[in-house]
């Protein structure tokens, strides 16, 4: 007696490569979303800040008001929480905890896992944009100048971040990784131009405005509160550190 083939027969295999990294960047995103000291440098600190210095006169931001100076700096300090911090954190702590080296033997590529980790970030950016937008309007911010300018930044800083984040989180250990990138936060977010003027830094503001936290900041202050074009040289300076950031990370990132 012969056993005809049907249409129920099991067909094991992996399923469709994007499927596969869109629920694995899915699986990131909600993972991300609810882990409460993520969402405390995603979303609360960048928040408390803007409402605090817009409301309150603490720091001299210059010429108009305070809102103007800060919202863009606020929008960077959210791509850097996401993109560097958090993610470095995060992925610190799956490498020490073995996630990482579990998911490198899936059907997943390693490529893909780092695709579907920079697709989580984006959307959480968006909707760290989103809502410090919302709260920066009401705060009375006029926004101005090119959109396209504004998405390549963000782009740009987002992979610069990136970089840097992977490549911490793949060669220091978990413990390490979390005190450097907590602590490479706070010195970005008081010299990075995000809250007080790089002018008010002296002879150091040349070489503060090297960082990727300056350049972005600098960058999208020219565009929305001033209106300029293409901010060339910042976009320059990011690019360099996407370049940088990824490629060291590419180079030495161990998974184990």
């Amino acid at each position: 007696m012969t056993t005809a083939t049907g249409t129920y027969t099991p067909k094991p295999g992996a399923a469709p490569l994007p499927r596969m990294i869109a629920a694995q960047a899915a699986l990131e995103t909600r993972m991300l979303l609810r882990n409460g000291e993520q969402l405390l440098l995603t979303v609360v600190i960048p928040t408390l800040l803007l409402v605090l210095f817009s409301s309150v006169d603490v720091v001299d931001t210059g010429t108009g008001r305070s809102v103007d100076f800060l919202a863009p700096g606020i929008l960077a300090l959210a791509v850097m929480s996401t993109a560097f911090t958090g993610q470095a954190i995060a992925t610190g702590f799956e490498r020490r905890y073995g996630v990482l080296k579990r998911l490198a033997s899936s059907p997943l590529p390693r490529w893909g896992l780092m695709t579907a980790k920079t697709a989580s970030v984006l959307v959480t950016e968006i909707l760290q944009v989103i809502l410090l937008t919302a709260i920066a309007l009401a705060l009375g911010w006029s926004p101005h100048g090119n959109p396209l300018a504004v998405l390549l930044l963000l782009v740009l800083g987002t992979a610069a971040f990136s970089g840097l984040g992977l490549l911490m989180a793949g060669t220091l250990k978990a413990e390490a990784t979390l005190a450097a990138a907590n602590l490479v936060f706070l010195l970005l977010l008081v010299g990075g131009g995000v809250i007080v003027p790089l002018d008010r830094f002296g002879g150091a503001q040349d070489v503060l405005g090297l960082l990727p936290i300056s350049a972005l900041s600098d960058g999208l202050r020219d565009v929305l509160r001033d209106g300029a074009g293409m901010p060339w040289g910042d976009l320059g300076i990011l690019a360099v550190w996407a370049v940088l950031g990824l490629g060291a990370a590419g180079r030495f990132f161990r998974w184990e």
